[in-house]
């Protein structure tokens, strides 16, 4: 019982899964809140103006 715990305490693959998926996760917030900002600039810089010149 007392070796079964060592091994299970000195396994990293699962602490490795979870770093790659807390950076994956961090990475798509990132994207996700860029793509928002960029979004509204364009909208009300470009799209904003060609939509009221069609009206």
């Amino acid at each position: 019982m007392l070796t079964s715990l060592r091994r299970y305490y000195a396994d990293e693959s699962g602490t490795t899964a979870l770093e790659y998926a807390a950076i994956g996760a961090f990475a798509s917030i990132l994207i996700a809140a860029a793509a928002r900002i960029i979004g509204t600039k364009l909208s009300s810089s470009y799209y904003l103006p060609v939509a009221n010149n069609l009206t």
